[in-house]
């Protein structure tokens, strides 16, 4: 029996708790072409996918860590818990999420990102190459300009920036994480402000950025035409293909569409990866920021001083 996570998340359980919250309803929610609880495949179990966001949830919520340490630490204890790649892509988006998350002050979260993205080095390039290597994600040895099995020349933004026209992921760093707050965070409160269930709403987002996005995962394995292949089959779900509009998914209608993409070794890893991205930050936005170091500082020496008298 699984020991499924709490959803939503208690906000006291911080940023381990929202990521793996996000880890677990993704795979609880019926993706098709992925690995999920309704029909596993591509050689992966959702064992692994839950033993990855375990081993990895305390390294992203620890205190004192670059973006490059987190996740070639977190990279590293999949490897170990899994025995294989099964978040690669979750883990590139979110490092930077948790790093935001774990700043004190009072800003946004996503202006927080925003720090932390132009704060990137090249020393953070050097890990993250080295943890892509380790992680070998199929059909990716270059990003753009920089061959990632070679040192790093430039910083990991400036690296993301230069692959950002032909890999989602990137794009999120280029663009500050563009698709996951204009997109994905807005159309997760309207489904659940119309009555969807956490699940449900899970499975309608997957189905927009599938029949909008192209996925990156599926572009390097097959090829364009594949992914734009995907693109219309996700499309055929939607009464309605514009963004914004309502529109109603049926399981059967998924689980057929799930059952021709496995058939088919076709995995939407990437889209899968942006939706995981766009819980973990939904969450977040809402717990309660860290504190102002120097008002721990203030507190600690008030609390103190009480105590002296």
């Amino acid at each position: 029996m699984i020991d499924w996570a709490p959803i939503p998340p208690d906000p006291a359980s911080g940023v381990a708790g929202a990521y793996r919250a996000a880890c677990h309803l993704e795979l609880r929610a019926l993706k098709p072409g992925n690995v999920h609880v309704h029909a596993e495949g591509h050689g992966m179990t959702v064992a692994q996918f839950l033993a990855s966001a375990e081993a990895t949830a305390p390294i992203l919520a620890r205190p004192g860590l670059s973006v490059g340490e987190r996740l070639h630490a977190a990279v590293r204890a999949t490897r170990d818990a899994a025995g294989c790649n099964t978040n690669l892509g979750i883990l590139l988006l979110a490092a930077p999420l948790a790093q935001a998350a774990l700043m004190p002050g009072n800003a946004p979260l996503r202006e927080r990102l925003g720090h932390a993205l132009a704060s990137l080095t090249v020393a953070d390039a050097d890990l993250a190459f080295q943890a892509i290597t380790l992680a070998e994600p199929a059909g990716l040895g270059r990003v753009e300009g920089a061959d990632v099995h070679a040192p790093a020349r430039v910083t990991l933004l400036d690296a993301m920036r230069e692959a950002q026209d032909r890999d989602t992921i990137a794009r999120q760093y280029a663009t500050g994480f563009a698709d996951i707050f204009d997109t994905g965070v807005p159309s997760l409160r309207r489904w659940l402000a119309a009555g969807a269930g956490f699940e449900q709403a899970t499975e309608m987002i997957y189905v927009e950025f599938l029949a909008t996005l192209p996925d990156s995962h599926v572009i390097r394995k097959y090829g364009r035409e594949r992914s734009e292949w995907l693109r219309a089959r996700a499309s055929e779900l939607r009464e309605n293909t514009a963004p914004d509009r309502a529109f109603t998914l049926t399981r059967s209608r998924l689980a057929e569409l799930d059952r021709d993409l496995k058939y088919n070794g076709v995995n939407p890893g990437t889209t899968a990866d942006i939706v995981v991205g766009c819980l973990l930050a939904f969450w977040l936005m809402q717990f309660p920021q860290p504190p102002v170091i120097t008002d721990v500082l203030r507190k600690d020496a008030l609390h103190e001083e009480r105590r002296q008298h």
